[in-house]
């Protein structure tokens, strides 16, 4: 039986099996207080053994050789727990390690470690209080999300990871090949990419979209949910090189309905975990980042402010607050431009639209004027950017044209103009950063310490 279930029983004296973690140990003059934690849930459950009872010998040589860390099994029985904070604990009656521990080098010992070192560690970081709630936190997130998509209609579809093509333009991108690169060091010659694997150059995705706009086409409402790769060589507290997306995309939309739903996602994922990780967020909100609760409930009830890309930028111009980088038309907003919106201008959320089109990518809408695309992007206070999306060229000819402006092979996108030669329709998606999401939901400030193991530059070590 999980831990979390326990904790939620009445105190009846019914004889409870318990098994996890040992987290403390406590040796008092008559007892011994051990609690065990099974990651099931952010509390453990305090075991209380009675040294003035006949404790069996391996019980009490277990109690003797016990350390932090150690695996137990212990039996006993559920009673009022007569310390605050807790109803039940267990009067236990028998003890058995499963796997000791060396006190001696175990990383773990103190209560508390510089999120640093955890990092170094992060085969073990989970066991800790603020791993393990990042940890349910983040599969709370990932199960609301596929929930909500599945209550409106939307079907899943598992987009490859290896792909020939850059959807965003980023051209930091992973290369794939099983050619022998020490022989193309030593060879004077250029690489014959029609003798590797796939006969063409091929890297790691850096985005779904392009191959979910496929499904929509055909299903009307899919989402993609996935690892996406960057090869962007950046030592910052915002970057990974492994992240997961979330992309859906919808047939028979435009713009104003992305960012409707856009919003109603945003508040459907913020509701459901301040309704089911209360536990874990309140320990975010005391230990991590003071207002964390607060902001979220705020998010829910929160009117959205729209504001064009233009008036932004206006806006960002009137103030006299000290930008690092000077707010100009034509310029991609900066983190400090998003919060400066969010936080002195709306007060809360802002979708800023109608970006110029020299800063977004091919694939988006042209509006009327020929400057700007149908693009937006979601901010919230305190973090900037969290959603990014907008309505698709769904003109043959439009795109043809944008694309040839960029310089773009339109030979290696056939399969994707086919999409509107065949039954285009109007279509819109948008991109939310997975562990962007978790770093808002729970305060940690190094995206890092969001995903179980950060892929970065220099590191892979796990």
């Amino acid at each position: 039986m999980l831990i979390k279930d326990i904790l939620k029983m009445e105190a009846d004296n019914q004889e409870i099996t318990v098994s996890g973690w040992v987290r403390t140990k406590r040796d008092m003059k008559n007892l011994v207080f051990v609690e065990v934690n099974d990651g099931s849930c952010f509390a453990g459950i305090q075991c209380t053994f009675d040294k003035g009872k006949a404790l069996s010998a391996e019980t009490g040589l277990a109690l003797s050789r016990l350390t932090a860390g150690a695996s137990v099994k212990t039996r006993g029985r559920l009673t009022p727990s007569p310390a605050s904070g807790q109803k039940v604990e267990l009067a236990a009656e028998e003890l058995f390690i499963i796997g000791e521990t060396d006190a001696e080098s175990y990383p773990l010992q103190k209560k508390r470690h510089s999120l640093d070192f955890l990092r170094e560690i992060a085969h073990l970081r989970a066991r800790t209080t603020t791993f393990g709630a990042v940890a349910r936190v983040r599969s709370r997130l990932a199960f609301a999300v596929n929930r909500f998509f599945e209550e409106r209609g939307f079907f899943l579809v598992h987009t490859p990871l290896i792909t020939s093509n850059d959807a965003e333009g980023a051209g930091a991108m992973f290369q794939v090949t099983t050619l022998d690169l020490a022989a193309l060091a030593k060879s004077a010659a250029p690489p014959d990419w029609s003798r590797d694997f796939f006969a063409k150059h091929c890297y790691l995705t850096v985005s779904g979209q392009l191959e979910a706009e496929t499904y929509a086409a055909a299903l009307s409402r899919v989402y993609t949910f996935g690892p996406t790769f960057r090869a962007e060589n950046s030592n910052t507290s915002r970057h990974l090189a492994e992240f997961w997306m979330i992309e859906p995309e919808i047939a028979f939309a435009e713009l104003p309905d992305l960012m409707a739903l856009a919003e109603e996602f945003l508040k459907y994922l913020f509701a459901d975990t301040l309704e089911k990780s209360e536990d874990d967020l309140a320990f975010f909100d005391q230990r991590i980042q003071k207002g964390v609760i607060e902001n979220l409930k705020n998010l829910v009830t929160a009117k959205f402010t729209h504001i064009t890309y233009t008036d932004a930028i206006s806006e960002l111009q009137k103030s006299k607050a000290p930008f690092e980088f000077k707010p100009v038309w034509g310029c991609d907003l900066q983190t400090e431009h998003e919060k400066y919106l969010t936080e002195k201008v709306a007060s809360g959320p802002v979708i800023v639209t109608d970006y110029p089109k020299e800063i977004k990518a091919f694939y988006m809408k042209l509006n009327g004027d020929n400057k700007t695309v149908r693009a937006m992007d979601v901010l919230v206070p305190r973090l900037g950017e969290i959603i990014g999306g907008s309505q698709r060229e769904e003109n043959l000819q439009k795109l043809e044209l944008r694309m040839a402006e960029l310089g773009m092979n339109t030979r290696d996108y056939s399969w994707y103009l086919d999409l509107r030669r065949y039954g285009t329709v109007p279509h819109s998606g948008f991109g939310l950063g997975f562990e962007r999401l978790v770093q808002y939901v729970t305060g940690m400030a190094n995206i890092r310490d969001v995903i179980p193991y950060p892929r970065a530059a220099g590191q892979a070590d796990f």
